[in-house]
């Protein structure tokens, strides 16, 4: 059996059968949730190829979802153990759901933009806040989408969400609609950037990064799962870090699985396209997890408050969360310091 097609049958098969145990002799089921075709999911993809789950006794049991808002929602219904999301995703699933942020997946602050069309850029980037106001702008709320343009209007000049018409949409639904001529600009994450850009002729006016804004992803756990399996969490995420590892050392092999592993959902992007992904989009081994998870005022910390921050203003908080009570580096502690998984994690 190939990859593809057995990485495909696992996700069908924990969409048809939420609550079947898939746990084979030896080894225990943990129930990992993701968002399909994103680049930080690409380790899940890479770790079934390679069997890396069944080496530290696991059997991955996938649930995906479109976006962070209804993926964190399930938390509460216990339908998943683990996973990764977006930065604004796991700050309200702390603040909803007590879900603890255990890990970065990447830096997506340059790949979480405002696009608009080819030919309105220039007009645009000349003038930003008279081409803007009053314009209207597709976005997924509650969103490191939404986080990143928001940053991006506000460096203009203007007021967010005052100064712009919000079209809450989908990321699928952001591409066909501003493909169709629908709305003035739209805030969208990577590969969807790219899949606009291809399809639409629209180029990036301002991202994360140019905007101020930093937009980590987070590997995720429900609290009450991690506190009651501290050594799963941690075997989930060496499997994770070996992942990392192994697209830093074969970028070539990592650009090729990537393509297949976009392709399963419908997304195909030229190779340039995927290259991007890579250069753009940091991703962090265990040491380096550990320099930014821990230490006096942690620069995860820091990053999630600022998420925090946003999600007050829009009104989805109500009152601003301290990351450091939901920022958990134990667990990736725990991997550093039990040799065989930091040896795994490493590649070793």
């Amino acid at each position: 059996m190939t990859f593809k097609r057995s990485h495909a049958l696992i996700v069908a098969a924990a969409l048809a059968l939420p609550g079947a145990a898939a746990a084979q002799d030896g080894t225990t089921e943990i129930k990992v949730s993701y968002q399909p075709a994103l680049y930080w999911a690409l380790p899940y993809y890479i770790a079934d190829q390679m069997g890396w789950w069944e080496e530290v006794g696991l059997v991955p049991s996938y649930s995906t979802f479109p976006s962070g808002a209804p993926q964190v929602a399930a938390a509460a219904a216990g339908d998943w153990d683990v996973g990764g999301t977006g930065s604004a995703p796991a700050v309200l699933g702390a603040a909803r759901f007590d879900i603890v942020t255990i890990g970065i997946t990447n830096n997506e602050s340059a790949t979480n933009a405002m696009m608009v069309r080819g030919d309105e850029a220039e007009a645009i980037r000349a003038d930003p806040a008279g081409q803007l106001r009053g314009q209207r702008l597709l976005v997924t709320t509650n969103s490191t989408g939404e986080y990143a343009a928001a940053a991006c209007i506000e460096s203009f000049g203007l007021s967010y969400p005052e100064d712009v018409d919000v079209v809450n949409l989908n990321q699928g639904e952001i591409i066909s609609a501003f493909a169709s001529g629908t709305g003035k600009m739209a805030g969208l994450w990577a590969p969807n950037i790219y899949t606009l850009q291809d399809r639409a002729g629209a180029e990036l006016l301002c991202s994360g990064q140019d905007a101020g804004a930093i937009v980590p992803g987070a590997l995720i756990a429900r609290r009450d799962y991690a506190e009651a399996n501290p050594e799963l969490v941690a075997r989930y995420l060496a499997v994770f870090l070996r992942g990392v590892d192994y697209i830093r050392d074969n970028n070539d092999e990592a650009v090729s699985m990537m393509a297949d592993f976009y392709a399963l959902t419908g997304v195909e992007l030229p190779e340039e396209f995927l290259r991007q992904e890579i250069a753009l989009r940091p991703m962090f081994t265990l040491d380096e997890q550990l320099e930014i998870m821990e230490g006096d005022n942690p620069t995860a910390v820091q990053w999630f408050d600022g998420l925090g921050g946003y999600m007050t203003s829009t009104g989805t908080l109500e009152s601003e969360l301290d990351a450091s009570t939901f920022v958990d580096p134990s667990y990736m502690r725990l991997v550093a310091d039990t040799p065989e998984l930091a040896a795994f994690a490493r590649g070793e």
